[in-house]
């Protein structure tokens, strides 16, 4: 459980399963220093997924395109009338677009169902409107439908968090400076960028673990996202403002459910959606950017700091004195001596046992 998160003035506990205990540190104190600073504020875009309809082999792609928007309020009701109960709370199709692409294959007509899927996920409810409306889509453009799937590319269903973090809090104007030149390279490098997201993904996809939904969309919807422009690059962004403090913020698809699948029947996903305190999927989405936020702030301060190994090798430690046998007060022991000397490995950690154990140290 990651602690000290304040998300719009409301104090946060934060489920993670993760295998890495250093994660759930950083993430603890990133959030102690972003709450000297006010904590995370966030906002969130409509629940909009997309389902793409391919059609093929259309003699006249450009004006099937107009076509297909003409029909726009009959492809809607069809698409509707497959999910009465997501209408009757809010939800369901609410608009659609068109668009000619050029590939390998020839011109191909896509149709793009825009819709509400509330407090779900909404991949099932998608995909079945998609499929549904297929005899419509080829009448109308005199083609043939060939795929019919939600995109995990998220673009209209997005969450944001900013944070301003007193340059006292985080260890002085010099640590600013670093973390804003370590943003500033990963945002020219996609190298970089590459793991500078992964930090944020961290914190993010411990939590979507927890809950039980689905890490694999979030992260390639992620990914995506930090290529939309044709090139890889950052998806947080971090600043100095006129008073020297670090003012972070963080924007990214985050397609996640309370309700369907496995959220409201897996007994530990239950436990973790009510220790989060969460009412809605947008909710839900928000405290997931300020966690992903917060994440990437421990990892690029410890970069810029102290190097990214010290807090990280010394959880890690820990780790393997217990796979080597230790326990009780021997871990800590082992795992202190393994730190000291610079040799976090299994077979020192047997030999340090064997030697405490000897001088009786246990």
């Amino acid at each position: 459980i990651a602690v000290n998160f304040q998300v719009n003035n409301r104090d946060c506990l934060i489920p993670m399963a993760i295998e890495e205990p250093s994660v759930v540190a950083a993430a603890s104190y990133a959030a102690k220093m972003v709450r000297e600073g006010g904590g995370f504020h966030t906002s969130s875009t409509s629940p909009i997924m997309i389902g793409q309809i391919q059609a093929v082999d259309i003699k006249d792609p450009y004006a099937a395109r107009l076509r297909v928007i003409q029909a726009k309020e009959e492809i809607l009701k069809k698409a509707n009338d497959q999910d009465p109960v997501l209408v009757s709370v809010g939800g369901g199709a609410k608009d659609l677009d068109a668009k000619v692409i050029n590939t390998t294959q020839g011109p191909m007509l896509i149709t793009e169902l825009h819709v509400d899927c509330r407090d779900a996920m909404g991949a099932n409810a998608v995909n079945t409107m998609a499929e549904a409306v297929t005899p419509i889509i080829e009448r109308v453009t005199g083609g043939r439908v060939y795929l019919r799937i939600i995109s995990n590319l998220a673009t209209k269903r997005l969450a944001r968090a900013w944070c301003t973090v007193p340059k006292e809090a985080i260890g002085g104007e010099e640590v600013v400076d670093g973390i804003v030149n370590a943003y500033a390279f990963a945002a020219a490098d996609p190298y970089r960028a590459a793991t500078h997201n992964k930090g944020i993904l961290n914190g993010v996809i411990a939590v979507i673990v927890a809950t039980c939904n689905d890490h694999r969309a979030i992260e390639a919807g992620a990914h995506a996202y930090a290529a939309r422009n044709g090139r890889y690059t950052v998806l947080s962004t971090w600043e100095k403002n006129e008073n020297g403090d670090l003012v972070g913020s963080v924007e990214l698809p985050m397609a996640v459910g309370l309700v369907g699948g496995a959220v409201r029947t897996h007994p530990i996903a239950k436990i973790a959606i009510k220790i989060l305190g969460v009412k809605t999927a947008n909710e839900f989405a928000e405290v997931l950017a300020a966690v992903g936020l917060a994440q990437n702030l421990g990892a690029l301060r410890a970069l810029a700091h102290e190097g990214i190994q010290k807090g990280h090798m010394s959880l890690h430690a820990r780790n393997i004195a217990i796979a080597a046998g230790a326990t009780g007060e021997l871990i800590d022991l082992v795992a202190k001596k393994m730190v000291e000397e610079h040799k976090i490995r299994m077979d020192k950690a047997k030999e340090l046992i064997e030697q405490y154990e000897a001088a009786g140290k246990i």
